[in-house]
């Protein structure tokens, strides 16, 4: 059966990774979690006190990161390695959470991690989610999906995810996360956040996972054939 690479762009905690990866699962693709690059570069800045408002600082800083997608047979998924390490959990915390957008919107950042991405889908048989991956990464990806979904349910399923890590989070904070991190994902000057004109848009407000699973493979079927 033809290859192809699909796109899954849209807002924060709309599902977008979870049906990547069942996606790729089902079809035997290769899934390519672009926000956890990000996540991983901001881990490295917090971590080595990078000023990112310095393009100069952020340039050098970028030359001494590397990332790739190790697999886990535990898990059965890949992990972010970020120089040699593992660090799919620490990319996960609201701290970087908190700063993530802030920092996916420079120039420089953004121009190496797509640089990275295109490397990784030269071949095709990947799903890749993420916020611009179908109008600037692969532009001419085959099927390209847009998630949405309700803002109350997204903060509902983010503080729950959240909740086991972090129990004395509260549902205000989170709220907030999400409504700051659309803003800088829709309005920052280098690749925002929308909607591609041939994307199909996936809205799971009242959907199961399962569910949206199932009208993702129809759509893959239909353009495969």
């Amino acid at each position: 059966m033809k290859k192809i690479i699909i796109t899954i762009d849209g807002y924060s905690s709309c599902g977008k990774s979870t049906l990547a990866r069942q996606l790729a699962a089902e079809l035997n693709y290769t899934f390519i979690d672009s926000g956890a690059m990000y996540r991983a570069i901001t881990l490295y800045f917090l971590r080595n006190h990078v000023n990112w408002n310095n393009a100069a600082t952020v340039a050098s800083a970028l030359k001494k990161i590397s990332l790739e997608f190790v697999f886990n047979p535990a898990k059965g998924s890949s992990d972010m390695y970020m120089n040699g390490e593992n660090v799919e959990v620490m990319i996960r915390e609201m701290l970087i959470s908190e700063n993530v957008s802030a920092i996916a919107a420079i120039a420089e950042v953004r121009t190496f991690a797509v640089a990275q991405q295109q490397k990784m889908g030269v071949a095709s048989g990947i799903v890749m989610d993420g916020r611009d991956i179908g109008t600037t990464v692969f532009p001419h990806a085959a099927l390209k999906l847009f998630m949405t979904a309700d803002i109350a349910v997204r903060v509902q399923r983010r503080y729950k995810e959240l909740m086991l890590k972090n129990p004395g989070i509260t549902i205000e904070e989170v709220k907030n996360n999400l409504e700051m991190r659309d803003y800088i994902d829709t309005n920052r000057e280098i690749s925002p956040l929308h909607k591609a004109d041939d994307a199909i848009v996936i809205d799971n407000t009242d959907l199961t996972m399962e569910q949206q699973l199932k009208k993702a493979l129809k759509l893959v079927h239909e353009k495969i054939k």
